[in-house]
């Protein structure tokens, strides 16, 4: 089990923060995402059966339903908590301003993201955050390794095309 957990868990930390990014400007909820994505996992493993598919198909498929969970708390939970007492240290967490490049620049790439079809998506998510190979994506997502490429290609390709200049970066 400690094994398993310590294969899995900066791989699953990784796409959760992929997925949700940063609310409130630290990846704290989604760490605790992944902390119940593993929590989940185990749970969920006396009931494991192989089907021919890999076990991070696994892993991933319960991930991507907890993400979706956390989504739909994180919308309920926007109210602002008011204090009375002031804080022993000073706050060493971003500043507004900073919380504010951070949370549009998260909000930009998530509608870029959005505008791709959702496996393009997934497979962007899952080779780039995650740091997965083609090969596992592909017995992920029920494609070849090849196949899986081709879409990482032109999914990246047409994310370049509908950012345009947004981001100021020099084309590769």
């Amino acid at each position: 089990m400690g094994d398993l957990l310590t294969d899995l868990h900066p791989r699953v930390v990784r796409y959760c923060r992929a997925r949700l990014g940063r609310i409130g400007g630290a990846y704290t909820t989604a760490d605790d995402v992944a902390q119940e994505v593993c929590l989940a996992v185990l749970r969920a493993l006396p009931r494991y059966k192989e089907q021919g598919k890999p076990f991070s198909a696994f892993v991933f498929a319960i991930a991507a339903n907890k993400v979706v969970d956390a989504q739909r708390v994180a919308v309920r939970a926007t109210a602002v908590t008011v204090t009375d007492t002031m804080p022993e240290r000073p706050d060493t967490t971003p500043g507004p301003e900073q919380q504010a490049i951070a949370v549009d620049l998260a909000r930009q790439i998530s509608v870029l993201l959005d505008r791709l079809p959702d496996v393009q998506r997934e497979i962007v998510t899952l080779r780039v955050a995650v740091g997965l190979t083609a090969e596992e994506v592909g017995t992920i997502l029920g494609m070849s390794a090849a196949a899986v490429r081709v879409a990482q290609s032109r999914a990246l390709a047409r994310l370049r095309t509908l950012a345009g200049g947004q981001f100021n970066e020099v084309a590769a």
